[in-house]
């Protein structure tokens, strides 16, 4: 079930965190994978070892906020990875600050790679899709996109958006064969949720009925499920993986 033997998956954001954890998932499941990153460094380590145990992977050097590279970088993909059947939007940034103190800056960053590089490299890659009748679109959103978080406003601006674009490019695709859905992760186990104050994380806690964080992989089992032949009727919808936070 939920098996991904012979399709190729783009996933950015691939160096660690939940995009790490999301590759990993989807190579297990069969699937050829191009990493797509800042870091190469990273993205290469990775790729070595999903190859040392039979997954095809290719590092892809990437930045969300350069726009006006994302096309030629992709163009440049390998061709036994160039037709991608599933694009996993996921790489993000933050810079949280409450919003009479948030400089432009600060919200034009967050909307540029989180937002606007999701829309570039997704209408690039919808070309092939469209053409092969196939695909598999799956945007990272957040439970702060529906709910909001103080100091978060470009953040939550941000995923909320994916929300909204995700839902239109749905209603344009489906009939094409090709589906496009949101995960909703609550509060993460990440390195950045790990390096917060104590008594921060018990106020986390404290908001979830499941009583833990989340973790990549309860993500990326979401995620998995989406890019699958199973989910092929599943499509504009908001998958919430939070424990309970949200309902």
């Amino acid at each position: 079930m939920f098996r991904l033997d012979g399709r190729t998956a783009l996933v950015t954001g691939a160096s660690q965190g939940i995009g790490e954890a999301v590759a990993r998932r989807l190579a297990a499941q069969g699937a050829r994978l191009v990493l797509a990153a800042r870091n190469v460094a990273k993205l290469e380590a990775l790729a070595a070892e999903l190859g040392a145990s039979g997954t095809a992977a290719a590092p892809l050097a990437l930045d969300l906020a350069a726009t006006a590279e994302i096309a030629e970088r992709l163009k440049a993909l390998p061709a036994e990875f160039a037709d991608i059947d599933i694009l996993v939007n996921n790489a993000g940034i933050t810079a949280d600050n409450l919003l009479l103190r948030m400089s432009l800056e600060q919200w034009s960053s967050v909307l540029a790679t989180n937002l606007t590089g999701a829309f570039v490299v997704t209408k690039e890659l919808l070309r092939g899709m469209m053409k092969r009748r196939y695909g598999r679109v799956v945007t990272i959103s957040s439970v702060v996109g529906v709910m909001g978080n103080a100091g978060q406003a470009n953040y939550a601006a941000a995923k909320a958006g994916l929300i909204g674009f995700t839902k239109s490019v749905a209603k344009e695709l489906a009939s094409r064969g090709i589906t496009a859905n949101v995960v909703a992760p609550g509060f993460v186990e990440t390195a950045m949720t790990a390096g917060l104050p104590e008594a921060t994380r018990r106020r986390m806690f404290e908001d979830i009925p499941a009583g833990r964080l989340g973790s990549g992989d309860d993500v990326a089992a979401a995620v998995c499920y989406l890019a699958s032949e199973e989910a092929g009727y599943v499509t504009g919808q908001v998958l919430h993986v939070n424990g309970g936070m949200y309902v």
